[in-house]
């Protein structure tokens, strides 16, 4: 992308939640479902001394893409990190539930998943997970009738519980700023150490973790410039493919191949890793 081009765009990624939302429906199809005006709040922050956000950080926005039947589902990381806890959590599982249920009656309804967060809320724990839980069990339900798209933008990222989340997605599209990992880097930090995980050097961990580098491992399927129009038409694209022969997760045997090709003894890198997955999952 030239100067020009850059500064012609609309970004994505400088979007909130809902704005993103708004952007990839229908123009005036978007409605918002258990919205801030429901004041549906977590009851365990406030417990805990913790200013709570009016929607839980979670916007559910339904409408249609192409005339078609959609709900999108965005995670506000400002709040709390994009951490999902038990309302947040279940507002994005029953969305995805009742679009299930409205293709078993016949409603073809789809769905796009926005992740920017940093995994469970650590003060809500256990219903945090369970919640998690819930959205792993309604995506692969939803994804045997209409593609489930997620999307990983950026900055804040796709860790966690939300990051299996986004690997059981039918498609994931992310964008150089995005990072996709299990465990955040200052996680990995702490339990690796200094030397061999430095969560300041950015370089680094977008190396290893970044949408590009993700996107050439197979963990994730397209990697687009940060533009809203671009997002659109990506989405659109990945809805014309249909449901794909075999999903990232039922891939699961060529994944653990590929883990079996690694040298712990051996400093990684990211053409390593690279090479590895390509090689496992090209066989």
């Amino acid at each position: 992308m030239n100067t020009e081009q850059l500064l012609k765009r609309d970004s994505f990624i400088e979007l909130t939640a809902r704005g993103r939302a708004r952007a990839l429906l229908d123009a005036g199809s978007m409605r918002e479902l258990i919205g801030p005006f429901d004041r549906m709040t977590s009851p365990w922050l406030a417990m805990q001394g913790v200013v709570t956000q009016s929607d839980d950080g979670v916007v559910i926005a339904k409408g249609s893409f192409d005339g078609q039947p959609y709900v999108v589902l965005a995670i506000e990381g400002a709040f709390q990190g994009g951490s999902l806890g038990e309302v947040g959590g279940a507002k994005i599982a029953g969305a995805l539930e009742l679009a299930a249920e409205d293709n078993r009656q016949g409603i073809p309804t789809g769905a796009v998943i926005l992740f920017e967060t940093g995994g469970v809320r650590l003060q809500e724990a256990n219903l945090g997970l369970a919640a998690i839980a819930d959205i792993h069990s309604a995506i692969v339900d939803l994804r045997r009738y209409q593609p489930v798209i997620g999307i990983s933008a950026g900055t804040v990222g796709c860790f966690g519980g939300m990051s299996i989340a986004a690997a059981l997605c039918s498609y994931l599209v992310v964008t150089q700023d995005a990072r996709v990992g299990l465990n955040g880097p200052a996680v990995i930090e702490q339990e690796a150490g200094i030397a061999e995980y430095d969560s300041r050097d950015r370089p680094f961990i977008w190396s290893f973790t970044g949408g590009e580098q993700r996107t050439r491992s197979g963990l994730a399927d397209m990697c687009i410039e940060d533009d809203s129009d671009l997002m659109r038409t990506t989405v659109r694209e990945l809805i014309a493919r249909g449901r794909p022969t075999q999903t990232r997760s039922e891939r699961d045997q060529d994944f653990l191949t590929c883990l079996d090709g690694v040298d712990a003894s051996v400093q990684a890198t990211p053409e390593m890793v690279r090479s590895i997955y390509q090689k496992g999952l090209s066989s």
